[in-house]
C-alpha cells in the first residue's frame, strides 16, 4: 500500500499550479498500488496555504512553519521533509520538475537512501511493480523507469499531469514538528525575480517566445515585448537566442531549459530546432511566425505564417489593440 507524499510549491504568497500536478501524479499512484497520499507545505504562511489545500483528498496535510523555513533554502527544506518523510513511513515523495523541485528532490533521496525517477511523463504498472516513464534525448526515446528502493522519489511533468480538481473532503491540516539539528551553513540573503509582472514561464497559459532569427538583442525585445503585453503572455526564448545574449537564461524554453505547456504558444522567428520544440511541443496550440517556409517549427505549429517576423509581428500586435 503507498504512502505518499507531495511537497507543495509556493511562491510570491500563492501556491504554484505545479502543486496540484503533483497531486494527479500521486492520485495515479493511489490508484495502482492502494493506500494513500498526503500533502506537506513549508514555511512561515504553511497554516494558511494548508486550509486550502484541504479539500484536494488528502488524508493529511502537514504544515511545517520553523523560522529557518521562512525562504527556501535546499539544506533546510530537505532536512525537514526527509525528517517527515521517515515519520510518517512515506513509501513515495512527490514534486513537481521545477528548479526548486530539481534542487531539493535529490537531496532528499539521497538523505532517505532511496532512488530517484526524475522529469516523470506517466506512471503505469507492470508485473506488480510501478514503473515509471521519462524522456531521454528531447523526447525521441521514452525510458521506463523501476525504482527498487523501498521509498521512490519523483519529479514529475507538470505538463503531463492534469491539475487536481478539489474534491470537496476536509483533510485533516497537522503541525509536524521540526527543528534543525544544528546551524545551517547557508542563509537566505535575497530573491531578485525576473521578468517583473509577467506570468512565470512555467504556469502562464500564453507564452510568446523568440529565436536567433531576431538578430540581436535590442530586435528581441522590441519584436516580443509588444506581442506579449497585447496577450498577457510570458515570454521565452530560443537556445540560441540565450546564448546569443538576447534573453537571460531563465527564459529558455528547450530540453535545457524550461519545459512549457501553455494554451497558446507564438514562436516568433524560431527555426524549431529538435531542442526546442522537446520544451514546448505539448504546447495546446502553437502559432509560427518565420520567414523560411522550410523551417521545421511548421511540422509542429497549428498555425503557421510565411513572413518576416520584423513585419508581421508589429500588424499582429495593430490588429489585436
Amino acid at each position: 500500500m503507498a504512502n505518499v507524499l507531495v511537497i507543495a510549491e509556493t511562491y510570491d504568497g500563492q501556491l504554484r499550479n505545479a502543486t496540484y500536478s503533483s497531486v494527479s501524479f500521486a492520485r495515479q499512484i493511489v490508484e495502482l498500488e492502494g493506500g494513500s497520499y498526503s500533502i506537506v507545505v513549508l514555511g512561515s504562511s504553511a497554516a494558511e496555504y494548508a486550509s486550502s489545500l484541504a479539500a484536494y483528498g488528502g488524508s493529511q496535510v502537514y504544515t511545517i512553519s520553523h523560522a529557518s523555513l521562512e525562504h527556501y533554502a535546499a539544506d533546510s527544506w530537505s532536512d525537514a521533509v526527509s525528517a517527515l518523510a521517515r515519520s510518517m513511513g512515506a513509501s513515495h515523495l512527490v514534486m513537481s520538475s521545477s528548479t526548486q523541485g530539481k534542487d531539493l528532490m535529490p537531496r532528499v533521496a539521497s538523505q532517505l537512501d532511496a532512488g530517484m525517477a526524475a522529469d516523470i511523463i506517466a506512471v503505469h504498472a507492470d508485473g506488480g511493480a510501478t514503473h515509471y516513464k521519462r524522456p531521454m534525448w528531447a523526447g525521441n526515446i521514452i525510458a521506463t523507469v523501476a525504482v527498487d528502493t523501498p521509498v521512490h522519489v519523483v519529479t514529475v511533468r507538470t505538463t503531463d499531469f492534469d491539475e487536481a480538481a478539489s474534491v470537496g473532503s476536509n483533510s485533516e491540516v497537522q503541525p509536524y514538528d521540526w527543528s534543525p539539528a544544528g546551524t545551517s551553513r547557508t542563509r537566505f540573503v535575497a530573491f531578485n525575480a525576473s521578468g517583473g509582472e509577467r506570468p512565470d514561464l512555467g504556469e502562464a497559459q500564453i507564452v510568446v517566445s523568440g529565436g536567433r532569427g531576431l538578430k540581436d538583442k535590442e530586435n528581441f525585445w522590441s519584436v516580443v515585448t509588444p506581442l506579449a503585453d497585447s496577450l498577457g503572455a510570458a515570454i521565452g526564448a530560443t537556445r540560441a537566442a540565450v546564448d546569443s545574449g538576447f534573453a537571460p537564461n531563465d527564459l529558455q524554453v528547450g530540453q535545457t531549459g524550461r519545459v512549457v505547456a501553455p494554451d497558446l504558444y507564438f514562436a516568433v522567428a524560431i527555426s524549431g530546432a529538435i531542442q526546442h520544440l522537446a520544451g514546448m511541443k505539448n504546447s495546446k496550440c502553437i502559432v509560427a511566425i518565420n520567414k523560411d517556409p522550410d523551417a521545421p517549427i511548421f511540422q509542429v505549429a497549428d498555425y503557421g505564417l510565411v513572413a518576416d517576423a520584423f513585419k508581421a509581428v508589429p500588424e499582429l500586435v495593430e490588429k489585436l489593440g
